[in-house]
Formats: structure tokens, sequence, C-alpha cells
């Protein structure tokens, strides 16, 4: 990953914990419905794995480093 503005990495957060979410919700949809596609449900459940390994990534870049 390039070393981006504070900013922008901000902005992008956001607009992942959105796909995030909306993944969440389409996941509770698709789970409950009565006719599941459970190759569908394995790949939306993965693609948030994903999403909230990134979040995780760009939340700890932004935390500053602290000389111990």
């Amino acid at each position: 990953m390039q070393v981006q503005d504070p900013a922008q990495l901000t902005q992008r957060l956001a607009e992942l914990k959105v796909e995030h979410r909306d993944l969440d919700s389409a996941i509770e949809h698709l789970a409950t419905s009565i006719s599941r596609d459970e190759l569908q449900l394995t790949r939306l459940k993965k693609r948030k794995l994903l999403l909230k390994d990134t979040i995780a990534r760009i939340e700890s870049s932004l935390i500053p480093d602290l000389d111990a």
C-alpha cells in the first residue's frame, strides 16, 4: 500500500465501513431467504472478511507511531 494522505485514508475507511455494513445486511437477507444461494452467501462472507481486514489495516496505519 502506498503512503497516502491521512484525509484520503479516512475517506477510504468511511467508504469501506459503509460497504461492510451493506454486505452485513445483504448476508443477513440472503441467509434468511427461502431460496438461499449458498455459493453467493459464501462469496459475500469472504468479501466481508476481506473488507474487515482492510479496514483494520487502514485504521492501524492512521495510528501515529510512538517512540518508546
